[in-house]
């Protein structure tokens, strides 16, 4: 491709470069016209921030440098990673855990403080 090609003509050479059966899917499934081999590539997951503007790995690194190494272990290092993909992306399961841990050390907090 050069400079000088027009839009189509450089849509025409990347189809022409692809496999047989890539050029089949682009026909059947996207239809070549609609096809834009020139579109903009989406954002990785990775780059989705939660409420506090982070990623999850963002949370993740803070939290676990947070901690000593002798108080995780890899299973819950591969739990806070979970937890912060879940919550980072708004996953019900996630908001469920997260608010049912809160309440539960709200209700150990109080029965705490009921007994002194």
């Amino acid at each position: 491709m050069t400079e000088e090609m027009s839009a189509d003509e450089k849509k025409k050479a990347v189809y022409d470069a692809m496999s047989p059966r890539r050029q089949k899917h682009i026909r059947e499934k996207v239809g070549y016209d609609k096809w834009d081999p020139f579109e903009a590539p989406k954002d990785p997951i990775d780059i989705r921030k939660g409420q506090g503007n982070r990623t999850a790995q963002q949370l993740v690194r803070e939290f676990l440098q947070s901690r000593t190494l002798d108080q995780y272990s890899n299973s819950y290092g591969r739990g806070v990673l979970e937890i912060a993909i879940g919550l980072v992306n708004d996953d019900d399961r996630f908001l469920a855990m997260y608010d049912f841990s809160l309440w539960h050390r709200d209700l150990i907090e109080r029965e705490r403080a009921a007994k002194k």
